[in-house]
């Protein structure tokens, strides 16, 4: 059966006391223990909540990012084996706004996603399409090309233990979020790319998060779609009574 997940990325928000003070507030607000929270802090929190969660079995600990390299010369850059050693044991890859800021390409995307596993991280790898494409209903084929380009590399065990965010480019920050019809529809489309290429068990057993303003308003019917296991949430995980209503949306 697959895990249901709500992943928090705090983006560049909060200094170490701040986010120290609201992961005090998730844990003591979370009451879904068949949940899996996951929090994605700065590099700079990293170690620190991983300490304050390391008792409790259904939290977790995100990067935001990691290098495509094990080490080097690069300035400011942050390792795969840097995060692990902080306790981490997860880490966002392929965000839009990296593809957009860092201009990333599916050559890097696909080194980090390789780095990430050998370190023995478990990648959140996100997807979604432009609201070019999705006006133009190019967006299925912008998926398909997504998946295949940037994670269909992958051995079938390797793949298994990734987890898939759907992140629609036109809903992130916007407000806007997609329709559960809109949602589901993608989701669905990805569980049957993914079952043509690694097979039925590894299709229904993989979580496929949705992102793009989920909230605790919109995440119940969100949550109640089949194929639509938890949420990649953005601003929303930067308040706790909202964090933990949404983690209470199942």
């Amino acid at each position: 059966m697959r895990r249901k997940i709500v992943a928090g990325n705090w983006k560049m928000n909060k200094t170490l006391i701040q986010g120290l003070q609201l992961a005090d507030e998730i844990l003591s607000a979370s009451t879904s223990a068949e949940v899996l929270k996951i929090i994605a802090p700065p590099f700079t929190h990293l170690s620190a909540i991983a300490e304050k969660i390391k008792s409790r079995t259904d939290f977790a600990v995100a990067a935001q990012d990691c290098h495509h390299l094990q080490n080097g010369a690069y300035t400011g850059e942050v390792s795969a084996e840097m995060v692990a050693s902080t306790g981490a044991n997860y880490v966002i890859i392929g965000h839009s706004e990296r593809r957009l800021y860092a201009n990333e390409t599916n050559d890097i995307l696909i080194q980090k996603l390789n780095r990430a596993l050998s370190a023995r991280l478990i990648p959140i790898f996100c997807i979604g399409e432009s609201i070019d494409e999705r006006n133009a209903k190019t967006h299925l084929e912008a998926i398909r090309a997504q998946l295949k380009d940037g994670l269909f590399h992958l051995s079938s065990p390797d793949f298994g233990k990734t987890i898939i965010a759907y992140e629609p480019v036109w809903a992130i920050g916007t407000g806007v979020t997609a329709t559960s019809y809109q949602a589901q529809g993608v989701h669905d489309f990805i569980r049957t790319e993914i079952n043509k290429k690694y097979g039925k068990e590894i299709s229904d057993n993989i979580s496929i998060l949705y992102g793009g303003s989920c909230n605790a308003q919109n995440a119940k019917e969100l949550f109640a779609c089949a194929d639509i296991d938890g949420g990649l949430i953005g601003g929303a995980s930067l308040k706790s009574a909202d964090f933990s209503a949404i983690t209470n949306s199942f």
